[in-house]
């Protein structure tokens, strides 16, 4: 199904996000090299996108006709409208590179060179470096027959007389981007694919066209119920660089007759083929030198140390004070650190108990958890071994902590463990006590840093007891937890949020105040957008704050009208999810892991917390509010996602530098 009055396709929606970051790439008021790096995150995500998304679509064309035809989704048709929104959103990116940003760059004295605009010493240089830098690794072949081309790698390709073709890799070692000879006083770069060109047009005669093929990277394991899952994804993972084309990119330019022989060889069609520019792979945009001294980035915004924190000797005595709101990136990701670190050194813990999605490569948190089972402590990790991307460093670790002592179980099959949650119990005056912290992001020191998310720490049993329930359910003790405090998925989630609805169109329909607020990654499911539907029919107004895909369709008269959704795209990644409803004056709200996503609700292990701390209540509703009016870099979703932007108002800063100043 593609777009109705009461449902967005999800795969649509999604796009139009991507084109919100576009649209960062497009906002003057952004340095010139952030607009640089948006565009190198709209490359990024539109990769993914087909290597995972349009991958899924095609997987439903396999199905046998009559099963086919049961379905909602129309494959053919959706994969020919999310090929019209791509070309679309790639014809602008275009626009935005060559007539914004390489004018942009030459105000500063960058020049970005084709090999066509080299002078004499360029070409001498050029000619030196592909002979000592890429021709003693460059893979170039001579074929008639159907090479195989890896997949998301970057190849020119040209036709001789004799029908061959001639296929270069560009090696992905080599720098994508190679600072020139300069010309005067200006800075000359160029991508290596020019260099290639220059130095392949001496050698051959020919001009070479770029291509690369993105190839299908899901796993599909997700509803597999037999055999050793950990064992299946190590085997699966090779099959990322071999899997079905999702995507050919041709270079624009490209020849007919050398189209028509590009698709009998890689036995591609018409649907498969997206023609972009000269250049593939803008993703490599995040590594674009500056040669200049000059600052062409945002103004650094460190993390802010937590000074209460410094007013206690060490973590538990502060989380046992009060409960602790951490939030990133503004603040420090120190306390996560130094709670895992302390923990893993104190002789009075005994146990801790965590759950891995994504960590870094060089964790500081699984150096501590590594720390803590060297010394005997009883330490549990789950770790999901199922995030997309991440499995293989997620592997790794676990191996090495399993070798270390710790006790590692991997992920469940049919079902991933997307919460953020962790579990230390400690002994003070005879007594075990609990302390726990959830959160909306990953035990990540890395992405902290640009992604927005919440953290609790507590010691307060109506969740630390809950807890620890869920940490026995992943333990495999108790199948399902026993829950009234905490909103826990596959179990309890969809009823409580169903509950919690209820309850608003009850106090609307009886004349009470009635409201909902919500601050999510994405909405898609239609069970829960439905119950909002009946609540606004009911009169209960409903804010929602929506960064990536939103199935709901607001402002419909009788469907949607008392819905207003907006989006904010800015410098960091907004992640956090925050639920608030009005409960006729005694508000009510939670902050967790999961999205209003069928995957989050009935497929996946999520937390969510009530916040029962009432500074924490008012610290989340302040930035929340801060964020709800901000008029700098929020997008109003409207029934065809157009994403114009909100109308300017009195705020000079995005709500992203607000926030910040009110940790200063």
């Amino acid at each position: 199904m593609l777009n109705t009055k009461e449902y967005y396709n999800r795969d649509l929606s999604w796009l139009r996000f991507n084109h919100r970051v576009l649209q960062e790439a497009a906002d003057k008021k952004n340095p010139l090299y952030e607009r640089i790096k948006f565009l190198a995150i709209f490359s990024s995500n539109l990769d993914e996108f087909f290597k995972v998304r349009v991958s899924d679509i095609r997987k439903i064309k396999q199905l046998d006709k009559p099963l086919r035809k049961r379905l909602i989704t129309k494959p053919n048709k959706l994969l020919r409208e999310i090929k019209k929104q791509v070309l679309i959103e790639q014809k602008e990116f275009g626009r935005i590179f060559f007539t914004e940003i390489i004018p942009a760059l030459q105000s500063e004295g960058i020049h970005l060179l084709s090999y066509k605009e080299f002078n004499q010493e360029q070409q001498a240089f050029s000619q030196k470096f592909y002979k000592e830098e890429i021709l003693p690794s460059q893979s170039l072949s001579v074929s008639k027959n159907k090479p195989f081309l890896e997949n998301e790698e970057l190849y020119l390709v040209s036709q001789m007389e004799d029908d061959s073709l001639i296929w270069v890799k560009i090696n992905e070692d080599t720098p994508r981007f190679i600072e020139l000879p300069a010309k005067g006083d200006k800075h000359c770069i160029s991508f290596v694919d020019d260099i290639l060109k220059h130095n392949l047009k001496t050698v051959y005669n020919l001009d070479f066209y770029s291509i690369k093929i993105s190839r299908d990277a899901e796993l599909y394991i997700d509803n597999e119920y037999s055999g050793n899952l950990l064992d299946k994804i190590k085997n699966a993972l090779p099959n990322r660089s071999s899997g079905q084309v999702t995507r050919a990119l041709f270079d624009e330019l490209t020849p007919k007759k050398l189209q028509l022989k590009l698709n009998k060889t890689l036995d591609i069609n018409d649907t498969d083929i997206i023609k972009g520019g000269t250049y593939h792979n803008f993703k490599d945009l995040f590594s674009f030198p500056n040669p200049t001294t000059k600052n062409l980035s945002f103004i650094n915004l460190p993390p802010l140390s937590q000074k209460e924190f410094g007013e206690y000797s060490n973590m538990f005595e502060a989380i046992k004070t009060k409960d602790r709101l951490l939030c990133f990136p503004y603040q420090s990701y120190e306390p996560v650190i130094q709670l895992l670190e302390e923990a893993s050194n104190d002789i009075h813990v005994l146990k801790i108990k965590i759950t891995l999605y994504r960590i870094s490569k060089n964790s500081l948190v699984a150096k501590a958890l590594l720390n803590a089972a060297k010394k005997g402590k009883q330490v549990f990790v789950f770790i999901e071994t199922k995030a997309r991307f991440d499995e293989e460093n997620n592997i790794k670790w676990g191996n090495i902590l399993e070798e270390n002592g710790a006790n590692v179980v991997y992920s469940y099959p049919g079902i991933k463990v997307h919460s953020k949650i962790l579990y230390i119990e400690r002994i003070e005056e005879k007594a075990s006590h609990i302390y726990g912290y959830i959160s909306t992001g990953n035990f990540n020191e890395k992405t902290s840093e640009i992604y927005t998310d919440f953290g609790l720490m507590t010691v307060n049993q109506k969740i630390t007891g809950e807890l620890c329930q869920v940490f026995q359910v992943l333990e495999g003790q108790i199948i399902i937890p026993k829950s009234k405090q905490l909103l826990v998925s596959p179990f309890t989630s969809r009823s409580k949020f169903t509950e919690l609805i209820d309850v608003e169109i009850e106090n609307a329909l009886a004349g009470k105040q009635a409201y909902i607020t919500l601050k999510l990654n994405s909405l898609q499911d239609a069970k829960m957008i439905t119950l909002l539907y009946k609540a606004s029919n009911a009169g209960v107004k409903i804010r929602l704050l929506i960064r990536g895909i939103c199935c709901l369709i607001p402002g419909i008269k009788g469907q949607s009208e008392n819905i207003f959704v907006t989006s904010i795209v800015d410098r960091f990644l907004e992640h956090g999810r925050i639920y608030i409803f009005g409960n006729n004056g005694k508000e009510k709200m939670f902050l967790g892991s999961a999205d209003w996503m069928t995957r989050n609700l009935d497929h996946r292990i999520e937390v969510i917390t009530p916040i029962l701390d009432r500074d924490i209540h008012l610290k989340l509703k302040e930035l929340l509010d801060l964020q709800l009016k901000d008029t700098i870099k929020s997008r109003i979703i409207d029934e065809n996602q157009k994403n114009n932007y909100v109308e300017k108002g009195l705020l000079k800063k995005s709500s992203q530098h607000i926030i910040y100043k009110t940790f200063t």
